[in-house]
């Protein structure tokens, strides 16, 4: 009955909408406070930026595919680095990330919506506005080289050559003010999600019946919440220095040239598992049902989580090993580094577990899954040698950390987008995504990576450094690049064909149906998509796999949890 009733205000939400002009449509989704408009927003801007930085970047490998290249001068190509590493980590994994967690908590622990709907909105605004103006300073961030530049000091802007002297114009200014007012954005998202974890579960969903979606989005949230805010306070003392003159990091007046370095790294490297771990809960929920198997280990798979978001707080300086810090610090830095790989191996031999002899599926959203789990145990790996400060002084700066890095980040991250994507689409807009289309764009998008990321290793070793505009022939550096590059441009027609299938499917996929995977969590209880209050009557559960239950009542979860 309950599910009749969701149906109708569903389909009622649905043709309510479509029978408004395009002006009033765009109205009411400018207006909207629905936590699943949210986060469709969230997603649909992060996919939109991603294809721009993905052009920025396949134009940084095109200017490297050959020695002695200069397809674009020195400043354009030192911009786009710029523009590149800031869209990637602001404007693309962290609002996709946030929007699948905007759209998925309140589903899964069985609420209307988030506990602030107008603060998850004005959180949504400070991103976009936050976005635009970064891109905005192309148009109005005089630089040194005449009207419209965009910011040219790397994603990390170290100060003191971000300080007026060494940075003149306003396109660092665009950069800190976008910087300042996305972290703004998210910090009211972070706030968000963990009162409505704590606050707004349903009946029966105790703490140790949550989804590990919502327990890993909980410990993002808290990180979130401890590691942005040194960056905001970090962005507006270099505001201070470049209008007031306040000088914290100008060594001549008594400032600290490394401080900004720790403030950046206080945020930058527990970022990296902001940005991961989400990956590690898409995982959680995707490898299971693709299984047919109950997650294996839950309760550690949550400790392991909190475990890796309390140690990612304390090694944020093993960036600066090449700094100069004290035998000490090197010590503490590259152990607690190491540390981390602990509860990280954990959750991957969880995830083996799960899949241990159970009877897979090898659709598209488990085809990236797999793909994640090697690639991310070469990161991993890759990690714990650079966190050992011998080695980190030998390759720091070279094309082995961003190769590294990449694995990271496209390898885990971007992989496990995808896969959510894949395995959410139907739920969210009520069509199958192709498999077809699927199954060619993660073929072409695994070779490409392999092709791009793998060789950049080598590359590294063999002393190239990271953020070269070009090099001399006869250093053994033109067959890794010509291949990386390849790689690419391999990657790019992956993701063509990706938004190829996202539009065909969005007008003439197949009926996806409520439960298209034969899930077990909340939100598949619901129509596709969701009414807009999600649940005409509020779920009561009894286990962590409540679908499971009421598919089959002879042999319930809640009888042995």
């Amino acid at each position: 009955m309950a599910g009749t009733i969701d149906r109708e205000m569903g389909l009622d939400a649905v043709d309510d909408l479509e029978q408004l002009p395009i002006l009033g449509r765009l109205h009411e989704w400018v207006i909207t406070v629905d936590h699943k408009r949210l986060g469709l927003m969230y997603i649909t801007g992060g996919l939109f930026f991603f294809l721009v930085a993905g052009l920025q970047a396949a134009t940084i490998r095109l200017q490297l595919a050959v020695p002695n290249s200069g397809i674009v001068p020195p400043q354009v190509f030192n911009r786009l680095l710029t523009m590149h590493g800031t869209a990637m980590v602001f404007l693309v994994g962290m609002p996709i990330l946030t929007g699948l967690f905007n759209y998925l908590v309140p589903l899964m622990i069985g609420a209307r919506d988030l506990a602030f709907p107008r603060l998850n909105a004005f959180g949504f605004w400070l991103w976009f506005f936050g976005a635009l103006l970064l891109y905005f300073s192309y148009i109005g961030g005089d630089g040194l080289y005449g009207a419209g530049s965009a910011p040219d000091v790397g994603w990390f802007a170290y100060a003191p050559l971000t300080e007026l002297p060494f940075s003149r114009g306003n396109s660092t200014d665009y950069w800190i003010l976008s910087i300042l007012l996305t972290t703004v954005g998210s910090t009211a998202t972070a706030a968000n999600i963990v009162s409505s974890v704590f606050c707004m579960r349903c009946e029966g969903m105790t703490l140790t019946k949550m989804p590990v979606l919502v327990w890993l989005a909980t410990v993002v949230s808290f990180m979130i919440l401890v590691a942005l805010p040194p960056l905001s306070a970090a962005q507006v003392m270099l505001l201070l220095d470049r209008f007031l003159g306040a000088h914290f990091f100008d060594t001549q007046a008594g400032g600290s040239a490394v401080l900004w370095q720790h403030f950046f790294w206080i945020f930058g490297h527990p970022e990296v598992y902001i940005l991961v771990i989400p990956a590690f809960a898409f995982a959680s929920e995707i490898i299971p049902v693709f299984s047919r198997k109950v997650i294996f280990g839950y309760s550690v798979m949550v400790a392991a989580s909190c475990a890796i978001g309390f140690i990612s707080m304390s090694v944020w300086a093993h960036h600066m090993f090449s700094v100069g810090m004290t035998p000490a610090g090197n010590s503490f830095f590259a152990a607690s580094s190491m540390l981390v790989g602990v509860p990280t191996g954990i959750k991957i031999f969880n995830w083996l577990g799960t899949m241990w002899r159970g009877k897979l599926r090898f659709k598209v959203p488990m085809l990236f899954s797999i793909a994640f789990l090697f690639q991310f145990l070469v990161a991993g790996l890759t990690g714990i040698m650079l966190a050992v400060a011998p080695f980190d002084w030998q390759l720091t700066d070279t094309y082995f950390v961003v190769a590294h890095f990449h694995y990271v980040l496209v390898g885990a991250i971007v992989f496990m987008i995808f896969a959510a994507i894949y395995y959410w689409f139907p739920k969210a807009t009520g069509r199958m995504l192709s498999e077809r289309l699927g199954r060619w764009h993660f073929w072409l998008f695994v070779i490409g990576f392999h092709l791009t990321f793998d060789t950049e290793h080598f590359a590294g070793m063999q002393g190239m450094p990271r953020r070269i505009y070009t090099y001399q022939p006869g250093r053994g550096l033109e067959t890794l690049n010509f291949v990386a590059s390849i790689g690419a441009l391999v990657q790019g027609i992956a993701v063509l064909i990706f938004v190829i299938n996202v539009v065909r499917s969005l007008r003439s996929g197949e009926p996806a149906g409520d439960d298209p995977w034969d899930a077990w969590t909340l939100e598949w209880s619901t129509t596709s998509p969701p009414p807009e209050y999600n649940f005409a009557t509020l779920p009561v559960v009894r286990s962590r796999r409540p679908l499971w239950d009421l598919k089959h009542p002879d042999d319930p979860d809640w009888r042995y949890e």
